[in-house]
This record gives C-alpha cells, structure tokens and sequence, in this order.
C-alpha cells in the first residue's frame, strides 16, 4: 500500500510488541514536535494507542501497518501506560486522544493554522467548529467534511476527500472515524498530502459538540471510564472489553520481557 512509510523501522517492524509503538511518551513532548513540524511545512499523523487497537492489530494486518506509518504514537489508555512503565519506560504518561483537540486546537489558533475535520455527522462537526473556534480566537476551522455511511478509507472517495481537506488550506485535519479508518486513512493520507497533520481522536468531536457525555472527572482519575462507558452501552461495549482482557496476560508477558533484555 502507499502508506508503507518508514517513520517507525525499528521499532515495530515484527508487529510483536505493539507497545513499542509508543514513541512519544508525553503530550508536552507531543506537542513541541507537532510545533515544529507545522513551522517547518512538515506533515505528521497522531495515533493514540489503547488495547482494543492492539486487538485490531492482531486481526487485521492493514490496520497494523497504518500504524507503523504513523510519525506520533502516544499511549491512550492506562493499561498502555501500566504496561509501558512494566517494560522499563517509567516515562510513558497517559495521553488520551480526546484530551488533544484543545491543546492542539490552541496551537493552531497561536500558529494561524486552520484545522479541518473529517467524520462523524455534520451536525457533530458544525457544532464542533463552532465551540472550539469560540474557545480559541483566532482559530479558523476551514474545513468539515462528514464520510457517508459504509465510507471505505482506502477507497478513491476517500482521497477525494482528503484532497478537500488540502484545498482547504487546513494544516491539520482532525479524523472522527473511529479505528481502524481513522488511521489507516491518516497513514494514506500523510503519503498523499506529505505537508498535512492528522491526528485521530474517535468521538472526541462528539464530546465537545454535546453530543455524547464523557465519564465524570472523578471517574476518570479513578482509571475506570471503561467501566463507566461500558455500563452506558453495555450491548456495544461488553464483548471489546472482554477481548481487551483477554490480550492483557499476552502483553504482560511482553512487557516482562522487554524490561528483562533492558
């Protein structure tokens, strides 16, 4: 495929340990690359690792290699940084891809670079657009584009509208998605437009536009929002969380073996 890029050569090339991934252990020192990226008319995608990509991965070999195309990986889930800091990188934070739109929709709004949005509905993205652009002066969301049901990411629809997005003048464009085409369309993406950001953030749009409800702060400190987004959609949800379980024991083992040749 042509998003087969070489950001990520050593570390994931045999796919075994999908927390090798993690290359950006903070959103500070996230967010300072971004920067100078977006000065240097640079591109980038941000993925945000959890366990159920790391279930996506084993099952699917396009969604693995969207990912080892990616330039930013950072650990979304704190079973990701539990695991990360049992491996011997006492660094890994956890950095929820949600809880970056405003930080880089801040950055955008100081840099005078317009975001766009890709995904979702187009209510969600209006509303979205509206909030953040409220929030943030000066920023400019020059782009909303809502997929149409089925949307196929490796499909010519999709480059269609990922051109849209660089016609735009968007310097980065947000993807509300939802893995594995949030990602695998950022890694084809950045191959396409190499000056474009993207950066995958799931139903974080939703929360900003009112839409769905995040778990409470309280909740969150805690470590239990999956507890608490399961219980809220427990038909939906129950059966990812169980296959989330059920990879723990492979990826402690890894983990364990990783801090043993460190």
């Amino acid at each position: 495929m042509a998003y087969r890029m070489q950001h990520l050569p050593d570390r994931a090339e045999g796919g075994s340990d999908p927390l090798a991934l993690v290359n950006f252990p903070t959103e500070a020192a996230l967010l300072a690359d971004v920067e100078a990226r977006l000065r240097a008319e640079q591109g980038f995608a941000i993925a945000t690792l959890n366990l159920d990509h790391v279930v996506k991965m084993r099952r699917n070999g396009d969604f693995l290699r969207a990912y080892r195309a990616h330039s930013h990986v950072v650990a979304d889930g704190n079973p990701i940084v539990w695991l990360s800091r049992l491996s011997g990188r006492p660094d890994v934070a956890l950095v929820p891809g949600s809880e970056l739109i405003e930080p880089v929709a801040a950055l955008a709004a100081r840099l005078g670079m317009p975001l766009a949005f890709l995904g979702s509905t187009e209510p969600v993205l209006r509303a979205a657009a509206s909030a953040l652009e409220a929030d943030h002066p000066g920023l400019k969301v020059a782009a909303c584009v809502a997929p149409p049901f089925g949307f196929d990411p490796e499909g010519p629809a999709a480059d269609a509208m990922v051109d849209e997005v660089a016609a735009s003048g968007a310097r980065i464009c947000l993807l509300a998605l939802g893995a594995p085409k949030q990602e695998i369309l950022a890694a084809s993406g950045l191959a396409r437009h190499p000056q474009l950001g993207f950066l995958s953030i799931g139903a974080g749009l939703d929360f900003i536009a009112g839409h769905q409800v995040r778990a409470p702060v309280w909740v969150r400190k805690i470590a239990m929002e999956w507890l608490w987004r399961m219980l809220s959609n427990p038909r939906r949800l129950a059966r990812r969380y169980l296959d989330c379980a059920l990879v723990l024991p492979s990826l402690t083992g890894t983990a364990l073996a990783a801090r043993r040749r460190k």
